[in-house]
């Protein structure tokens, strides 16, 4: 199971946005205490995430668990039934839609971090894919259960968590050396590895006989991240492709022999259905 969770608090900010002032089709027609059920099935083929969150939801407004979410990351067919919720009409009606979404966009995203996953290992069956913290601003938490749910794991999750040096912090560096950047954040951070993204070969060179953990090669061709995996042979650093890295040339980079994918392409994915049913007991 993934150690990742959505909390209370997003999931109770969830089901407040669409309840703010009430619901006034509910409350008119006058159905708000009349017992009912509520069935979610996936209409389509789809990677189940974030279900236990839909769960969540309706049990945070007095719904009873009928049937048990389908666990995130399981592979379901069309028609699987991936959580059933009873209670009153009017609390079905509250934690329909926002449950509904949630599960749609983060299977959308476990799907497609999935198809990424699978093309990649078709190049290199060990390879790591990466996803980056290029989600959607507010949507981290749901994002990282997503890839994670796929078979990804995240790149960093903040600034806080890696020593990742880019060509803008080069820029202030004035006339340091790689080997003497490298150095000084081994001997500060002396428990994190350097991560450096250099934009061609001359740049990954230079930083591999510095003696960077990770060469970050950003928007590089396969056939260079091929030669930087070569000349990188016999050195400390690690090659990672990213910049542009997608399910259609994922397979590539892997076959060049790249040891990370680093991709943001499946926060972009299409929502997969979850088809709901709404039933009078």
């Amino acid at each position: 199971m993934s150690p990742f969770a959505v909390s209370d608090s997003l999931l109770e900010n969830l089901l407040d946005d669409d309840h703010a002032l009430g619901d006034a089709t509910t409350w008119a027609l006058g159905i708000g205490d009349i017992p009912g059920r509520i069935i979610f099935r996936a209409r389509h083929g789809q990677i189940a995430c974030c279900t236990e969150e839909a769960a969540r939801m309706g049990v945070m407004r007095n719904l009873q668990v009928e049937e048990a979410p389908v666990n995130t990351g399981t592979w379901v067919e069309a028609g699987t039934t991936l959580l059933a919720l009873t209670g009153q009409a009017g609390v079905l009606h509250r934690v329909w839609k926002p449950a509904q979404t949630l599960m749609e966009y983060a299977a959308g995203i476990a799907s497609a971090t999935a198809d990424l996953v699978q093309a990649a290992r078709r190049g290199n069956t060990q390879i790591a894919v990466a996803c980056t913290r290029k989600n959607f601003p507010g949507t981290k938490a749901i994002s990282t259960k997503a890839i994670l749910a796929g078979g990804a794991v995240p790149h960093r999750l903040s600034l806080s968590e890696t020593l990742l040096l880019f060509a803008e912090h080069r820029e202030f560096l004035g006339a340091e050396t790689p080997s003497d950047t490298i150095s000084r954040l081994h001997r500060i951070w002396p428990e994190r590895h350097v991560v450096v993204e250099v934009a061609d070969e001359a740049e990954a060179s230079r930083w591999i006989v510095a003696g960077a953990d990770v060469i970050q090669l950003e928007k590089c061709t396969p056939e260079i991240v091929a030669k930087v995996v070569r000349e990188a042979e016999g050195s400390k650093s690690r090659i990672a492709a990213a910049g542009g890295v997608n399910v259609g040339n994922a397979e590539a980079y892997a076959r060049a022999g790249a040891h990370i994918l680093v991709s943001s392409w499946p926060y972009g994915a299409a929502a997969r259905d979850v088809a709901v049913t709404l039933e009078k007991q």
